[in-house]
């Protein structure tokens, strides 16, 4: 539409331009670990900072977690592999606490196990969730369910556990649960439980700026904010044309052979919340939104470090970078 009328001083001119979609800003990485030492890892699952700026990375392949000192040209393994109290076998997931202390989810035998450690890797003890097969879902050759996402505050553990009947279980270090909450959502697939379950499993995050945030992992993608007592503020739907393509081939139907376990793919590798409060969501596609506290969606990346890289894990430092991995890569993370 063009739209003019004349003035004693010019002709105004009024053009209206359809709106278009948010611009994906390219970041580039900012700093990386050495080539040498980040080749030293078979799978960087993690890459975290300890207040006393050492390094602290999960690899998942190895079973194990590391520390790099400053200046150090070797990682130093503090968790060993194994199934006994204090190592780690099959493990599935890790999140770290603003004091250094960390946790890693794993799997001994038929049995999922929480496990808290210290900065330095010595045990603080855990425990052991009943073994039961669940709907796995994927990305790629990676699984996200069962234990595949927590979150560690410092002092207990969220766990999305949808089969027990709310999205969030708060656990203490005794695996006593402290409490739950967020009610299911709709999905459709209510008379299949399994498949239910699954598209409620998500990540659950504490946000710095009070409550929580629930990032659901597969199905329609949509994220939840709670306020610090559990009670919902808002529930908002994550859009855009770089999550086009996977939205219209999400599946309806499930079919499988007795006793199989559906397989459900996932539109979220991986989500964080800054210290701002703002939320980043890793897509399937090698793209993030940045939500703020309000729910709006602010900013699509794409990170760049030795090429595109879809992000499995964020960690957010004190002077405002962000940690990426694979390959713990440092990108700008300022407003």
């Amino acid at each position: 539409m063009l739209v003019h009328w004349a003035t004693p001083f010019a002709l105004v001119l009024i053009v209206a331009v359809p709106p278009r979609a948010f611009d994906v800003e390219e970041r580039r990485a900012t700093g990386s670990l050495p080539a040498h030492v980040a080749a030293a890892f078979d799978e960087m699952a993690a890459c975290t900072l300890s207040p006393a700026g050492e390094y602290l990375i999960f690899d998942r392949r190895a079973h194990a977690v590391y520390t790099i000192a400053k200046g150090a040209e070797a990682p130093k393994r503090i968790v060993q592999i194994g199934s006994e109290t204090g190592r780690i076998i099959r493990p599935t997931a890790f999140n770290s606490a603003p004091d250094g202390s960390f946790v890693v989810a794993d799997a001994p035998g038929d049995q999922q196990r929480v496990q808290f450690f210290s900065a330095t890797g010595t045990s603080l003890g855990g425990f052991t969730m009943p073994g039961r097969g669940v709907p796995q879902i994927t990305l790629g050759d990676l699984v996200l369910s069962g234990l595949g996402t927590l979150e560690y505050t410092g002092q207990t553990v969220l766990i999305s556990q949808p089969e027990l009947g709310s999205l969030i279980v708060e656990y203490l270090p005794t695996g006593t649960p402290l409490r739950t909450f967020g009610e299911l959502r709709e999905t459709g697939q209510e008379k299949d439980p399994q498949v239910h379950h699954a598209l409620n499993v998500g990540i659950s995050l504490l946000n710095p700026r009070g409550g929580y945030y629930f990032v659901f992992l597969s199905g329609v993608p949509m994220f939840r904010k709670y306020d610090a007592s559990g009670k919902l503020v808002f529930e908002r739907h994550i859009e855009g044309i770089e999550l086009d393509p996977y939205v219209g081939k999400l599946p309806t139907t499930w079919p499988r052979k007795r006793g199989e376990i559906p397989i459900i793919p996932a539109t979220v590798r991986t989500a964080a919340a800054d210290s701002d409060g703002n939320l980043w969501i890793s897509l399937a596609a090698p793209y993030t939104y940045v939500y703020d506290s309000s729910g709006d969606k602010r900013r699509t990346f794409q990170f760049r470090g030795a090429g595109v890289i879809s992000p499995t894990s964020f960690f957010f430092t004190r002077d405002r970078r962000v940690l990426v991995t694979p390959g713990c890569y440092a990108f700008d993370a300022s407003p």
